[in-house]
């Protein structure tokens, strides 16, 4: 089997590919940026930390409930021309929101609404750019992704942080936005790797794809996953605060997020055996039996290395989710469904640190919170177990001979051949 590194040097040589890649990660280091950027920002100018989570949670709901209609529009008219808008926009409001000319809540709001999605725009491409005979190398393509945002995850938030720490919030954000708006920019100039577009006629019955079982259970276990993180953010601080040691809740976070960077690397250069949908029920299964001693536990390193263990299967369950979204619904709808897939993780996660902080609160303690987490981790495999049904992925009726990366300009040569749903396996 060929190393991690040969793999991934061998990807990311694909004609086109570093082009909107790195461009992609830029901006996502700006978004993980942004909600910490927010609080730093409201806090210093407020003093009230209900205020500053007031403004985050509006932010939070707005990208969630707007990033599936910007999806939508991108599958419409094209990547470019709703990135150039998004941005446009997403500059605005962040300068709304620096100058206190409006509500901290409604600027906080319009942040949120125009954010775009360049995970999900990343995504797509690498879709578009490995169709055909090179559709199996896109599952190590979307561990690459989840390798971008767990980077993204671990270096936005501190940097932020730093200059808020510091005393300047304002910069924090502003350095944000313009990572987000110069990362969005240069990826919208890439025109070579964008996803060809598609007629109404096709659109419209694609849509069709998004309110089936295959697709709507991914959507499903995002919500799931998305419950998982919230919890175990509010469980993990918890269990801190509990033992009087609240410091070491940055080195059980780093334990977990570590691991979770290695799981990511290692998944993306194995060598694959057994269908998607296998693999993820045993993944799903597999955090569900590895998180649930945390609900009895009480040493710190046996803590530790619970986390660090769960943290290795994450991103397994994220790159799966991906390639079965990818397989499950057909390419005119593809960058919405992706988009459906992160807000359902991302309401998943606000919700459930509420849930998760009352019960902790109501008595459970930290080791309550861990349940939550732990009911989580069984719905996804309950989830996962009922989707072995579903049809395997069939790359090549995805694929399309004029989505190659050379061609560019030529407007009618980037249509679509129409969608032919994936053999079920035997």
């Amino acid at each position: 089997m060929p190393s991690a590194s040969v793999k991934y040097r061998t990807l990311l040589r694909t004609q086109g590919a570093v082009a909107f890649f790195l461009p992609s990660v830029v901006g996502r280091v700006g978004i993980a940026m942004t909600g910490i950027g927010i609080v730093w920002l409201v806090h210093a100018r407020t003093g009230s930390y209900a205020a500053a989570g007031l403004v985050t949670g509006g932010f939070a709901v707005a990208d969630a409930v707007a990033g599936p209609q910007i999806g939508r529009l991108v599958d419409r008219f094209g990547q470019a021309r709703v990135l150039y808008c998004a941005l446009g926009a997403h500059a605005v409001a962040v300068a709304l929101l620096l100058a206190a000319t409006v509500p901290d809540l409604v600027a906080g709001v319009f942040v949120g609404a125009t954010l775009p999605q360049l995970s999900a725009l990343s995504a797509a491409r690498w879709s578009a750019l490995l169709a055909g005979e090179r559709a199996a190398a896109l599952p190590t393509a979307f561990a690459l992704e989840a390798l971008a945002n767990g980077v993204s995850y671990l270096a936005g938030p501190a940097l932020v942080s730093v200059l808020g720490a510091a005393g300047h919030p304002g910069a924090g954000m502003l350095l944000a936005a313009t990572l987000v708006v110069g990362g969005g920019l240069a990826l919208a100039a890439q025109r070579r790797t964008v996803p060809p577009l598609t007629g109404r006629a096709e659109r419209r019955h694609a849509k069709r794809a998004l309110l089936r079982f295959p697709f709507l259970r991914q959507v499903a276990l995002g919500l799931a996953l998305g419950v998982f993180f919230g919890a175990m953010q509010v469980s993990v601080t918890a269990y801190t605060v509990e033992r009087s040691t609240p410091d070491t809740a940055a080195l059980l976070f780093s334990a977990f997020n570590c691991t979770n960077l290695v799981g990511g690397w290692a998944y993306g250069a194995w060598r694959r055996g057994g269908s998607p949908q296998r693999r993820q029920a045993a993944a799903a299964a597999f955090l569900a039996v590895a998180i649930l001693p945390l609900t009895l536990i009480d040493a710190p390193l046996a803590v530790g290395a619970t986390l660090a263990l769960a943290g290795l299967v994450v991103p397994v369950l994220l790159i799966l989710s991906s390639v079965r979204i990818e397989s499950a619904v057909p390419r005119a709808v593809l960058t919405q469904a992706f988009t459906w897939g992160n807000s359902a993780s991302a309401a998943g996660t606000a919700g459930a640190a509420a849930v998760a902080g009352r019960v902790v609160d109501a008595g459970g303690g930290a080791h309550g919170g861990f349940g939550v987490a732990a009911g989580a981790a069984v719905a996804m495999t309950v989830l996962a177990l009922g989707g072995l049904r579903d049809s395997s992925p069939d790359m090549s009726a995805k694929s399309t001979p004029t989505s190659s990366p050379s061609v560019k300009g030529n407007r009618s040569r980037h249509q679509a051949e129409p969608y032919r749903p994936p053999r079920r396996s035997t």
